[in-house]
Parts: C-alpha cells; structure tokens; sequence
C-alpha cells in the first residue's frame, strides 16, 4: 500500500483556511444582522445655509434666490486708480562705480532699488529726486530718476 499524499502540516494548514473562511462568513452575518439598513435614505447627507452637514433636508423657507448675473467668475476688474504715478524722494545711498543704489520714498518711508539705467540725471547721496516704480524681479525698482 502506498503511503498517503498528505502529511500532518498540510493537514494542519487546510483546518486553518476552513476555519479562517468560516469566521469571515460568521463575522458578515453578524453585520449584516446589526445593521440599521435604510439602504438610501440612511446614507445621504445635507449641506444648511451656513455649509455644514446635517442629516436633515434644508428647510426651504431659508433658500436665498441668487442671480445669475451676480456671480463674478475670474478676478473683478480693477478700478482705474487716480494716483500720481511720480514719487518724490531722497537719496540714501548710491555708488558710482557699481552703478546702483537705494532711494527713500519721502511719502511712505520705503526703500527702492535704483539702477544706473535708470537714471536720467546723475545723481549722489542725500540729492531730493523724483522718480517713477516699475516691477523687478525682487520687488519695486525706481526708474526715470530726476534731479529736483
């Protein structure tokens, strides 16, 4: 007679994969058992007029009607603005042989970079000038710098 094919821990491993496989069906019945069904119902949520969740249906006396014409979609046109796009200043520091330097905005007290480029008239430190901002890469930059 021949011996059989399988061994003790083949055995062993096969109890355990029935055992494993009848806790998870024993496991679904019992959720399925307590739970509270509804199906739909129980899983909608609802957002209030203040945009948190509830579980209740808005009550529709609250609705706010809005139109479709008061809606901005995209950034709002900005308004022309009236302002003197020329600033006056003094200079707190330049050097020639760099070809840059720092003026004080006399109004709001700001520091902009200058640029020899920028300039129209030569000036040196501590000279009352007038100049124009423009955008550069690490901030504003004064440009069309004048002697007053």
């Amino acid at each position: 007679m021949a011996k059989s094919e399988q061994t003790f821990n083949k055995k062993e491993k096969e109890k355990k994969r029935l055992k494993k496989r009848e806790l998870k069906i024993k496991k679904k019945e019992e959720r399925k058992a307590n739970s509270k069904g509804g199906g739909l119902e129980n899983m909608m949520a609802y957002v209030d007029e203040y945009g948190n969740l509830t579980d209740t249906p808005p009550d529709p006396a609250n609705k706010i009607k809005v139109s479709a014409e008061s809606i901005e979609i995209g950034i709002p046109k900005k308004v022309a603005e009236d302002i003197d796009p020329v600033h006056k200043g003094k200079v707190a520091f330049f050097n020639d042989s760099k070809g840059f330097g720092f003026i004080n905005d006399l109004d709001s007290q700001e520091k902009y970079f200058v640029h020899v480029n920028g300039l129209i008239d030569e000036i040196k430190e501590n000279d009352k000038v007038s100049f124009e901002l423009e955008k550069g890469m690490k901030g504003m930059n004064a440009v069309k710098v004048k002697k007053i």
